[in-house]
């Protein structure tokens, strides 16, 4: 149900897809596990068939029928509209049982046997090993790009290219990429046609960066982190400018069977509501945490987005809304160092994932990252002793202290 008038994505958020009247008048969302959902006639278990395989067109004002759960469900619906409400730019989204299941089913419906995807370093590491590994297994080519190296890469591969994948701010480096550039460039290399540009937007959600609305195609969530946002739950989502890019998603989705299942989207709308509330603590905490850490003498560097300069700092001031709640560390030391950093902690957790309510750190070169090779963790500068932080909800005074003393014990080492 979308309301009369537009809302801003704080209020949207809240309440965005659901209306009472359609659940005994409950005040928020029920739960609903259902696998396969009856018809009033045959006729119209038929029409509805015939309007999911693409067979016919849904009639004008016509909403996608329940069939079974695998296809679509009332809570997978209901998130899925509470996002699109907060996306600014979008027009339509899907949710997935996880990330990475969100990133495959994508890729797999948008590009073709014979075409290549141009990335930047780095990615993910489950991201990665998808395009170095499986892609082709497809015939599908990834090929990895510097950042000073776009313009050879475009036109090297133009004829061949079917998508232009970054994450920006990039894991766990969090170097960006100006998506209106990058845009204005993918045009220009390939003018006979229009090329997706995808864009991973974990770091920092809707609520501080807006992709679609600076040339991007569609955005990728893992949901388990931000969105989500308690690690609770593991789930993915997409969103689009275009509705019919997500409803060929779709169609792939079911197929794979990778849409996220009733009472993982329950708790993601219940997520929802707070996504502003956390999401602007957490940039306020991490800011704050920032200077504290940049001053110690056991750290070397800190990527922030308020310490960017040059080029960097000029990508942020267009394209986000504010800093968000990672941090990248880079100790003295190496490695050993980072390991007496992150065994010292107290507070914070040693952690893989990020976005939640607690703070979490880890060593991306040996846990998120070690499935990339030497030379891309070289290339992307995820060094020995760099360590990711996903500031949490804490008292900010509390974080700083526990890291400050995990640091001492670096520098007392």
């Amino acid at each position: 149900m979308r309301p009369p008038q537009h809302l801003h994505p704080e209020t949207s958020s809240v309440s965005e897809g659901f209306d009472p009247a359609l659940s005994v008048m409950a005040a928020r969302p029920p739960i609903y596990p259902v696998s396969t959902y009856c018809f009033a006639t045959a006729e119209a278990a038929a029409h509805h068939f015939e309007v999911a395989l693409g067979k016919t067109a849904a009639l004008p004002g016509e909403a996608a029928s329940l069939i079974y759960a695998r296809l679509n469900h009332p809570n997978a619906e209901m998130f899925e509209d509470a996002l699109r409400s907060v996306e600014r730019g979008a027009e339509a989204a899907a949710a997935f049982t996880s990330g990475m299941s969100a990133i495959t089913t994508t890729l797999l419906t948008l590009l073709r046997p014979g075409q290549k995807v141009l990335y930047q370093r780095p990615v993910y590491g489950g991201t990665d090993h998808f395009f170095r590994h499986m892609l082709p297994e497809w015939n599908v080519q990834a090929i990895a790009v510097t950042d000073d190296g776009w313009e050879a890469a475009l036109a090297a591969h133009a004829k061949e290219l079917g998508m232009v994948y970054l994450e920006t701010p990039a894991n766990p480096t969090l170097q960006m990429v100006d998506l209106g550039e990058l845009r204005a460039k993918l045009d220009r290399a390939c003018p006979d046609r229009h090329v997706p540009l995808v864009v991973d937007n974990t770091f920092l959600g809707p609520v501080f960066q807006s992709p679609l609305e600076h040339g991007a195609d569609a955005v990728l969530y893992s949901a388990t982190k931000f969105l989500g946002g308690h690690s609770d739950l593991v789930a993915g989502a997409l969103t689009t400018r275009d509705p019919e890019i997500v409803a060929r998603v779709k169609t792939t989705r079911a197929f794979l069977g990778t849409i996220c299942e009733p009472f993982t989207a329950w708790m993601l709308q219940r997520s929802m509501a707070t996504l502003w509330l956390r999401m602007t603590k957490q940039s306020k905490n991490a800011a704050k945490l920032v200077p504290v850490i940049s001053a110690h003498p056991a750290v070397e560097r800190v990527h922030y987005p308020t310490l960017f300069a040059g080029e960097q700092a000029r990508i942020y001031q267009k394209q986000c809304r504010a800093p968000g709640a990672m941090i990248a560390i880079e100790l003295r030391g190496g490695s050993p160092a980072a390991f007496r950093f992150l065994d010292a902690l107290k507070v914070v957790r040693l952690a893989v994932s990020l976005g939640g309510v607690e703070s979490l750190a880890t060593h991306p070169r040996s846990t998120t990252a070690s499935e990339m090779s030497d030379e891309d963790l070289r290339i992307s500068g995820v060094t020995e002793g760099l360590v990711r932080l996903s500031v949490g909800v804490e008292y900010w005074r509390d974080l700083a202290a526990d890291l400050g003393q995990a640091l001492d014990a670096v520098s007392t080492a």
